[in-house]
């Protein structure tokens, strides 16, 4: 389970650290600017969003997915929404400061309307972009995959400020409970059926957002890569599937990814990164679920260095207490 915890985040830095200099460009041009990407790359000129980051710099990805992590801690598995939204505002104004802001849509238009005065449970209503699953990985570690509405009550409550819509919840939740099937010791296709489910439940949830069914559309993405040869399911993909900043193909896009191989969650994370689009998102999800699924052995230990040196990361210091909070709800009695 400690494997898996740190197998989870780890894979979470790492799926993003790799599409960081590829993020929301166009997969011909990242064939021109890197036609054999097999590791860790600075941001090219090219990308006006990374120009000029480290090889092995993680974006808001996982900058985000860390304050949930440290208030999941502090409150014991439990999140305090004003100090989530007063910690990704803080985060927020120092990453412009530095010239890296990466504030997604959805958040975007969320906390600008907090700071207009919106109550917190009107602002996050329109939020249906994928920014919710990028960051949900550390309670897929908290949290236990059953009872599974358990696990959807907590991903609901860290939507809520930003992301609380039926789409929202619903990618959010399928993540998280990959992760939190991984950490209890499934493989990919054991945590699949569970990802679907909580999908289903989690789109019943929040605000109403038109659009497809997060979990139909993950299982539909994972059934028709299957039938396809490699190059042909990445050109899938791409332009079936989608990999943009929707929901509802970023997730899909993900757990796509993570079938083509379920135990090989590196080479998964580089084809995210070549891939383009909202790459470095689609890469933080895939590594998380397969890091999971797999534990952190599965990784290149350079890999894990460089993402620890780069980036002042403490794996260990954030799993092991993660760990803590989940032994905590396990053991706690049931209400029902």
């Amino acid at each position: 389970m400690r494997q898996r915890a740190l197998g989870a985040l780890a894979g979470l830095a790492i799926g993003d650290a790799l599409g960081m200099p590829t993020q929301l460009l166009p997969r011909q041009k990242i064939l021109q600017l890197f036609p054999t990407l097999d590791n860790f790359a600075d941001g090219p000129p090219e990308n006006e969003i990374s120009a000029g980051q480290l090889a092995g710099s993680v974006t808001d990805d996982t900058q985000q997915a860390l304050i949930i992590a440290r208030l999941l801690i502090a409150g014991n598995g439990h999140i305090d929404t004003s100090q989530f939204i007063a910690q990704l505002l803080a985060w927020s104004r120092e990453a412009e400061a530095n010239g890296s802001e990466q504030l997604g849509p959805s958040s975007r238009r969320a906390l600008e309307a907090i700071q207009q005065g919106l109550p917190i449970e009107q602002a996050g209503r329109r939020g249906d972009t994928n920014g919710a699953a990028m960051r949900i990985a550390p309670v897929g570690i908290a949290v236990p995959p059953a009872p599974l509405e358990a696990l959807i009550d907590l991903v609901e409550d860290v939507c809520r400020p930003t992301h609380f819509t039926g789409l929202g919840i619903a990618g959010a939740a399928a993540v998280a409970a990959a992760i939190s099937a991984g950490v209890s010791g499934a493989t990919f296709s054991e945590a699949l059926p569970i990802a679907r489910q909580a999908a289903r439940l989690g789109q019943q949830r929040g605000n109403y957002s038109p659009g497809a069914s997060i979990g139909e559309r993950l299982v539909w993405a994972v059934d028709l890569v299957s039938q396809l040869d490699e190059s042909s399911a990445l050109d899938a993909i791409y332009d079936l599937i989608g990999t943009g900043v929707a929901m509802q193909e970023a997730v899909p896009a993900a757990f796509a990814l993570a079938s083509l191989w379920p135990d090989d969650p590196w080479q998964a994370c580089l084809a995210a990164a070549h891939l383009g689009g909202d790459s470095d998102t689609i890469g933080a999800i895939t590594g998380a679920i397969l890091g999971a699924c797999c534990g952190i052995e599965a990784f290149p230990p350079q890999a894990i260095s460089t993402i620890e040196r780069v980036n002042k990361l403490d794996l260990h210091a954030l799993s092991t207490p993660l760990l803590a909070v989940r032994a905590t709800i396990s053991t706690a009695p049931s209400t029902s």
